[in-house]
């Protein structure tokens, strides 16, 4: 599996997101930069996760069935299909710990097909429907807390 280069104009991998991203800011997705996506690809799926949260991985946002060609997802923008967070929403969720400094996981993945989801769909189905065609992943992590 190839590895993809996932990076942020607003954040580096390993530091404090800023709060304007978050549920204590505009709580709007920041940029991301997705480099090295194989030509093969039909669409990618990008996933942001809590794993630090109480209760186990809390999931920020699932968006699928983004155009292979993709480079930059701008901020405040979907450049997909939404599905539905462990907020019970559909569409970005901030970080917005209850304590603590919280690790989040920005994934992408390239695929050789589309997905044929809802958007009532949840992370946990797009990882379902991914398996077997997962071409490349890449990820960034940054940190936040209140």
């Amino acid at each position: 599996m190839q590895d993809l280069t996932v990076k942020s104009s607003a954040f580096e991998h390993g530091k404090l997101i800023p709060k304007k991203y978050s549920c204590d800011g505009d709580d709007v997705n920041p940029p991301l930069e997705i480099q090295g996506v194989p030509k093969e690809a039909k669409t990618l799926v990008l996933a942001v996760d809590d794993p630090d949260a109480p209760s186990g991985t809390f999931d920020h946002w699932i968006v699928w069935n983004i155009p292979a060609a993709t480079t930059k997802i701008a901020e405040n923008s979907a450049p997909g299909t939404q599905g539905r967070t462990s907020f019970g929403k559909t569409g970005y969720g901030g970080p917005c710990p209850p304590g603590g400094t919280h690790r989040y996981f920005f994934k992408v993945y390239a695929l050789d097909v589309e997905l044929n989801l809802p958007p009532s769909s949840r992370k946990k189905d797009a990882e379902k429907a991914m398996q077997g065609h997962i071409l490349a992943k890449g990820e960034l992590m940054g940190l936040y807390r209140r």
